[in-house]
């Protein structure tokens, strides 16, 4: 009961990190293009640092999750009596997965802090660079999560 109740929330968790990372490249930031520069900054700010808390507690979530998961697996096969042996695609899953955990932590504590201080001082050219930058690492995360999942549900390397 408690596998499924953690496999429930890794899964949900996966999903508002993936889902606001698609709302925001392909809808979110092409609808508010068309904004002054001023508004737009502002606006992204806000929508980010929403967004980048709730992605903190999804990746917290995914990774306790994630290694609870594994090490319950790996305790009862060992307890009765096999050899644990992480499958390839979970290697795959846990591998990219700290690299993204390691990509947004990097978006929100050096990418998005010089963004905040851009649009705090009205440098709005300094801030597009800095949105220009998170978007490029966000659109690399997005195409690793792509990548975790065709692994794991087309069993791509098993």
């Amino acid at each position: 009961m408690i596998y499924e109740f953690l496999k429930t929330v890794h899964v949900l968790s996966i999903i508002v990190w993936i889902g606001g990372m698609v709302f925001v490249l392909f809808f979110l930031r092409p609808a508010v293009a068309q904004l002054e520069a001023s508004v737009r900054l502002r606006l992204m700010h806000d929508v980010l640092g929403r967004f980048f808390k709730a992605v903190l507690f999804a990746a917290v979530l995914i990774l306790a999750s994630g290694v609870w998961m594994l090490g319950r697996v790996a305790k009862q096969v060992v307890q009765s009596g096999g050899n644990f042996e992480m499958p390839l695609a979970w290697t795959v899953m846990a591998v990219v997965g700290v690299v993204m955990v390691a990509i947004f932590m990097h978006i929100r504590f050096v990418l998005f802090k010089r963004f905040g201080q851009a649009v705090a001082m009205s440098e709005w050219i300094a801030g597009g660079v800095a949105l220009a930058q998170i978007r490029t690492w966000v659109s690399i995360s997005l195409g690793l999560a792509v990548l975790v999942l065709l692994v794991t549900l087309l069993r791509l390397t098993t």
